[in-house]
């Protein structure tokens, strides 16, 4: 397996409509995508693109937030009130043969295989076996050279 490039960072945040405001207004983002909640991950999401990227280059910033007290965000926004970073993702073209090759290797993943908010599939990865970060490994399509 060979990760892709890193896809995007999570943070999570209280308020998602303030920190949409902070990136616009702070750090001059211009492409944000409208919130949409996520149930079946318990979260509100919207994807803000780094400055002087389109949508399909770059890195972006999901900005997440609880839906309720029973998401997981909700724990780590518990810990952390004014929010913060809470993962990391990676692309992989094969997200079968990387969860594999991650359990192969020993690593534990949370929960099963899942649709993400690229509606492509993920999972995450244990913080304590990935150096303290919850990694996210997020299957993106293969591109025809």
């Amino acid at each position: 397996m060979k990760l892709g490039r890193m896809n995007h960072v999570g943070v999570a945040v209280p308020d998602i409509d303030a920190a949409i405001a902070h990136y616009r207004d702070t750090m001059g983002a211009r492409q944000v995508t409208e919130p949409f909640d996520l149930p079946e991950q318990g979260v509100r999401v919207c994807f803000v693109h780094t400055p002087g990227h389109d949508a399909t280059e770059g890195t972006q910033i999901e900005l997440l937030s609880p839906l309720d007290d029973t998401s997981p965000v909700a724990g780590f926004m518990a810990k952390n009130p004014a929010g913060g970073q809470h993962h990391i993702c990676y692309e992989v073209p094969d997200i079968a043969e990387a969860r594999a090759e991650f359990e192969a290797m020993g690593k534990r993943i949370l929960g099963p295989t899942r649709t993400g908010a690229h509606g492509t599939p993920i999972f995450f990865l244990h913080p304590k076996d990935m150096l303290g970060q919850l990694t996210e490994i997020m299957e993106t399509p293969r591109q025809a050279h």
